[in-house]
């Protein structure tokens, strides 16, 4: 069927689902042309000729007024202006995170997740997620992995990491126009600016990757990705195989070990204490640790370090 045709057919149809308002019954389903031309701000003969694929080429502005007084969803407001041959406006992404995401991270508070935009901002996190990477209040992963000092990714895995971000980046920002201030922004980077001319475009998905962390060492973790039905929002999940270094790893870094119990030799000077090694007075986690200085996760997150 021809798109005009298509368009005619999907606008009565939508005009004729809609109940009559004050209620009552009618011989013919649905709104009379009048209510809905009335509702949209339009003539009757327009939308007529419109629904008789004998109208004009319907403007933006007609288009937002028929899907507001037709009561369409955002998906059926999509198609009506892919019908018109035209690209529906981009609507404001939601400020806080999706009720099915939410219910979602809610069920992992044990675990390694968080939600974050298509663009890569921090929405919420769980308690182990901060245990492991720090606070991630007002922080965007893309401006920290490819503007901050880095240190998280070795080097031999950055390039990897880095055409994969900004492949995803370049598939939201032909659904999202309004992703461009951060390309801008992004291009000061001279290793975003050469993978963006690349032109690679790809939704991020399953993965997994290798992080540095200060304390606990080099951390191999699997990636898993849900992302919402608007492609606006993502839960991200890092887990380890059980049983591997990488989990003994994160178990020590989320669940402390407990301080060493007072013995009778502490609360008698005059016995002797029990032998200690010398990297438990140091304080330093056991092998296979890579002994490195402990220092506050507010440090290292404040000087804009990213897991991304």
């Amino acid at each position: 069927m021809e798109p005009v045709r298509e368009l005619a057919s999907f606008l009565r149809t939508r005009r004729e689902r809609l109940p009559p308002r004050g209620g009552g019954r009618r011989r013919t389903p649905g709104l009379r042309r009048e209510e809905v031309a009335a509702a949209a701000g339009m003539s009757v003969d327009y939308l007529s000729r419109l629904e008789q694929a004998r109208g004009p080429h319907p403007s933006a502005a007609v288009l937002n007024g028929l899907a507001r007084a037709l009561c369409l969803t955002p998906d059926e407001r999509a198609y009506l202006f892919r019908l018109a041959g035209s690209a529906a406006p981009e609507e404001p992404p939601p400020t806080g995170v999706r009720p099915g995401l939410r219910l979602l991270l809610d069920r992992l508070q044990d675990d390694i997740a968080l939600v974050i935009t298509d663009l890569g901002d921090v929405l919420a996190w769980t308690r182990p997620a901060e245990q492991v990477f720090g606070s991630f209040a007002g922080r965007n992963l893309l401006r920290a992995f490819f503007l901050g000092p880095g240190g998280w990714v070795p080097e031999e895995d950055r390039e990897d990491i880095a055409r994969g971000h900004v492949a995803d980046l370049r598939a939201t920002l032909a659904r999202r126009p309004s992703a461009r201030p951060l390309v801008d922004d992004l291009m000061t980077s001279p290793l975003f600016a050469r993978l963006w001319a690349a032109h690679d475009v790809a939704v991020r998905r399953s993965d997994r990757k290798r992080l540095r962390h200060p304390v606990a060492g080099l951390l191999e973790l699997d990636c898993e990705v849900v992302a919402d039905v608007e492609q606006d929002q993502r839960l991200v999940i890092h887990t380890a195989p059980a049983g591997s270094v990488t989990a003994q790893r994160l178990a020590l870094l989320t669940d402390p070990p407990a301080p060493p119990p007072v013995t009778c030799a502490s609360r008698h000077p005059r016995h002797p204490a029990l032998p200690v090694s010398g990297s438990e007075r140091a304080g330093r986690l056991p092998e296979p640790w890579t002994p490195v200085p402990v220092f506050p996760s507010s440090a290292w997150s404040a000087a804009g370090n990213s897991p991304a």
